[in-house]
Parts: C-alpha cells; structure tokens; sequence
C-alpha cells in the first residue's frame, strides 16, 4: 500500500483517503487472523522529521520503479525475441497484450504511491510508452503476417 518501516514492525503511511481505505483493508485482514494492530495518527516533530519521512517515501518509491524498469525491459526483450524468431501469432498478441496490461496496472498503482514525485517516476512513464509502441509495432506485424495463419 505504500508504507515504509521506520521501525522493527511499526510503519508510516500518509493519512490520504486512498492509503486510509487500504489500511482499514490490512487492519481487516490481520483481524480475520486473529492477529493484533494498533492505528495511531502521528505528526513529525522536530528539524529534518518531516523531510526525512519524504525521503524514506521516495527512496521506496524509487525500489518500485527499478523493478518497474527492470520489467519494462524484459517486455521490451520478449517483443524483440518475437521479431527476430518471427513468431507472428495471434496467441503470442495476446500474451503480451496481458503483459502490457499487467505493465500499465502496476504504473497506476505505483503513480499513486508516489506522493512526492520520485526522480525515476518520469523515467518509468516514458518507458511505457515504448512499450506501447513496441507492442504496437509487434500487433502490426501479426496483422501483416496473417495471425500467424
């Protein structure tokens, strides 16, 4: 949901709607295993609190769109490989339309973790545009080879 650890087990979360209704979520399922938490409101205090709360969001926020990266290139890797074995099929569109989709859904969620705009968030938006692209050209390319038939 987008918490960082601050401590062994205890973790911040801005008090936003959104991250709110996915907490209540959590606090559900940790009370459906009969499992104990506690919610409390907290303000930063004291100099650098709040800029080094900011940080600790953003150097997570940034592990996320590595990994986010990574996979935009391995979908990028996968569409080449298909090109170059030339594997035109229908079934193999669909298979990376479901990547693709997989790859969008992840940015959204990630976009909306990241309340302080981290560097690599500009960077991972543009990558998945190539990878619309990339997909694009691989569609077209199915299409001019029939489906594969």
């Amino acid at each position: 949901m987008g918490a960082v650890s601050v401590q062994q087990a205890t973790w911040a979360l801005p008090a936003r709607a959104e991250f709110l209704d996915a907490l209540d979520r959590a606090v559900e399922l940790v009370h459906r295993a009969d499992g104990e938490v506690l919610v409390f409101d907290a303000v930063p205090r004291g100099d650098g609190m709040s800029a080094r709360l900011e940080a600790l969001f953003n150097e997570e926020r940034e592990a996320e769109w590595a990994e986010f990266l990574a996979e935009c290139t391995k979908f990028e890797r996968e569409i080449d490989k298909e090109i170059r074995i030339e594997k035109f099929t229908v079934a193999e569109l669909d298979e990376e339309e479901q990547n693709l989709e997989r790859l969008q859904r992840w940015f959204r969620a990630l976009r909306a973790r990241d309340l302080f705009g981290s560097p690599s968030r500009s960077e991972a938006e543009g990558r998945l545009k190539e990878c619309v692209e990339r997909l694009e050209d691989y569609a077209e390319r199915v299409y001019q080879h029939g489906g594969g038939t």
